[in-house]
């Protein structure tokens, strides 16, 4: 299929045109170098194309026509005899006898059975003189019908063969069936009648059995029989369930499909009619014709009435001999195409995987680009929080130093005299001050977080309060005997904790433990 496809350039098609092209080979499974000249003769109408494809196409008037129209005058009649169609004609060119065309094997649909309602009796007592006129005319229609059906199809009425056969499926006493429930009747009936049978009838409709042929390039043998006949019991019994033919049936490498019915059934009934059978039993050989069609099936070999076990197979495998080389070479390119459609699957489900592969790391790539980008962007904005921290923090202690209040005299009655270990932040060593027994514990934090500026003395600045900050001591100051901690605090005094005087250290304290500590009111 791939060699079929390159050879044809799908960009001639319009868009529609490829839309019809890509569901009809969807369903047939046709090459495209056979399914779009088949479109082109179908108005590339899908369905028509579809029921081309599976019944097989009849002969096209209008193309008939417009030929008959544009054909030049006709030459003279040639008359030659048999020896020239066999040899060489006068221009010694060989002159090759045409070969005879296969039967069509027409797929036949059986109607779906009606189910009609019985009228009330008044309206059946008012339409009884109707309805004996309608029988009278049926009985004498169906006779003409009978007699119309025995001609050959091209000149037989479809809606005359129709008709006989709804007249036959409702006069014969049996009761219409699905095709499915049909074949299972069949084979029930034939197992009660001539024991197990060990031949695999096809289970579904003829048509189902035809398009599996078709498919799946088997050799599809029809029997009919009818029960009526008088040879029917002994080709069934001698010929048909005979170990050799049931052998050769059951041999898988012979390919066949056997579908059989009872004439007295309206599907069976309608494949005697499609098929022309006249004789009973009938069976006839179908299977796919490539040389006359690429869809084409035709019935390849007839036999009817009682026949040998041998000479039931030697006919049926001649007929195969003569077929079976066209399937063979139907079955190596479909299996070609298989084999390039596969290849081109795996060739997608390659390139389909591939991409996804570039695709995942373009988008792991993206992630971790984005990902930098965002890591660089927090740090950046820590980076600059914390200046800016550092900034309010420089400002607030230099703001809050100026509101230290001074060192008292030794004459202060209620000065308390404290002794502080600074840490080493703040250049450690060992500060004694007096403050004022009413300062706060908070003044107490601003003078040791302040310490640096006020040695300095650099207070000339006049700087104002940061806003929008709240500030936060990096350490805590404690008693060391008895073991007390004092948080900041602007209501609790000096005096109240310390009395005249006590010794006192300070302790960084780590961020994680900042949290723990009451910074109080500022």
């Amino acid at each position: 299929m791939a060699d079929s496809d390159s050879n044809f350039d799908l960009s001639q098609l319009t868009q529609d045109q490829q839309q019809a092209l890509q569901q009809y080979t969807d369903v047939t499974s046709q090459d495209i170098k056979d399914a779009v000249p088949l479109l082109e003769r179908s108005q590339w109408n899908v369905q028509i194309a579809i029921a081309k494809f599976f019944d097989g196409e009849g002969p096209d008037l209008v193309a008939e026509a417009q030929a008959a129209q544009n054909a030049g005058p006709r030459p003279s009649a040639r008359h030659e005899n048999l020896h020239e169609t066999f040899f060489t004609d006068a221009d010694s060119h060989p002159v090759r006898a045409r070969s005879p065309r296969t039967d069509l094997a027409p797929r036949v649909v059986p109607q779906v059975p009606s189910v009609y309602h019985l009228p009330f009796f008044f309206s059946a007592l008012l339409n009884l003189p109707f309805r004996a006129g309608s029988w009278a005319f049926g009985r004498v229609s169906r006779l003409i019908f009978f007699l119309l059906s025995f001609l050959p199809p091209p000149f037989r009425p479809r809606t005359v063969v129709s008709s006989f056969q709804r007249g036959w499926r409702n006069s014969n006493g049996r009761r219409p069936l699905l095709p499915k429930e049909t074949a299972e009747r069949f084979k029930r009936e034939f197992d009660e009648e001539y024991g197990a049978a060990s031949l695999p009838f096809f289970e579904g409709g003829h048509a189902q059995a035809l398009d599996a042929a078709k498919k799946d390039l088997k050799f599809l043998l029809t029997v009919l029989i009818s029960p009526e006949h008088d040879d029917t019991d002994r080709f069934v019994r001698d010929t048909l369930l005979s170990p050799q033919v049931v052998n050769f049936i059951n041999d898988a490498s012979n390919n066949i499909i056997i579908w059989g019915g009872n004439v007295l059934d309206s599907e069976a009934y309608q494949v005697a009619s499609e098929y022309m059978c006249t004789k009973y039993p009938f069976s006839c050989l179908i299977c796919l014709t490539p040389k006359e069609g690429s869809t084409r099936m035709g019935v390849i070999k007839r036999m009817a009435g009682p026949i040998s076990p041998d000479t039931y197979i030697s006919s049926i495998q001649k007929a195969m001999e003569k077929y079976a080389p066209e399937l063979d070479n139907v079955r190596a390119e479909r299996a070609s195409q298989e084999l390039a459609r596969n290849l081109r699957s795996q060739q997608d489900s390659a390139y389909e995987r591939s991409l996804a592969l570039d695709r995942e790391r373009a988008r792991r790539r993206k992630e971790a680009a984005a990902a930098a980008a965002a890591a660089e962007k927090r740090a950046r904005e820590a980076e600059e929080a914390a200046a800016r921290l550092d900034r309010l923090r420089e400002q607030w202690r230099k703001w809050r130093a100026r509101t230290i209040s001074p060192e008292p005299d030794a004459t202060v009655k209620n000065a308390v005299r404290l002794a502080l270990n600074m840490p080493a932040s703040a250049g450690g060593g060992r500060v004694i001050r007096r403050f004022d027994g009413a300062t706060s514990i908070d003044d107490l934090y601003a003078f040791v977080e302040c310490y640096n500026l006020l040695q300095d003395g650099d207070l000339a600045e006049d700087v104002g309060k940061p806003e929008d900050y709240e500030h936060k001591y990096q350490f805590q100051v404690a008693q060391v005997l008895p073991r007390e901690t004092f948080a900041p605090s602007t209501t609790v005094t000096i005096g109240e904790k310390m009395g005249r005087g006590g010794s006192l250290v300070v302790e960084d304290i780590s961020p994680e433990d900042d949290e723990d500590v009451d910074n109080g009111e500022t």
